[in-house]
């Protein structure tokens, strides 16, 4: 079971964004920026690994998911864009990072993370959450 299955699965703690029957999201623990979001499937195949080995439906439909969720990140940050990128090697558990960005060096994953503390990541969080619905 990888750590990603237990956030779902509600045995790990996490700063829930936006979640439906097959999709959860929510802030990544080490941001590159406030409000850098991981996108995760929880069904039919939580844990492969790989984006490209999910069934064109469920890769598809997880794309929109994640536009919701980086529109809700771009209103609620006032970034100037969203990056998304799909590395897949730091947790074996397909997920899509959407990053808000100002500048395209905002994306780079060798920048140091911020350490955030909890009522923060719970503001942005629901800042996020509040943003999607209002959409």
């Amino acid at each position: 079971m990888t750590l990603f299955t237990r956030i779902i699965n509600g045995e790990i703690p996490s700063y829930k964004v936006a979640e439906d029957d097959r999709f959860y999201a929510f802030l990544d623990i080490n941001p590159l920026k406030k409000g850098h979001t991981l996108v995760i499937p929880k069904l039919p195949e939580p844990e492969a690994d790989y984006i490209f080995d999910l069934d064109d439906t469920l890769l598809g439909d997880m794309m929109v998911f994640a536009k919701m969720v980086a529109r809700g990140i771009k209103e609620a940050t006032g970034c100037k864009r969203v990056g998304v990128a799909v590395l897949g090697m730091e947790v074996n558990h397909v997920h899509i990072h959407l990053v808000p960005m100002d500048t395209e060096k905002d994306m780079l994953f060798t920048n140091p993370k911020l350490n955030l503390p909890a009522e923060e990541m719970c503001e942005i969080a629901n800042s996020i959450a509040e943003a999607i619905e209002k959409a």
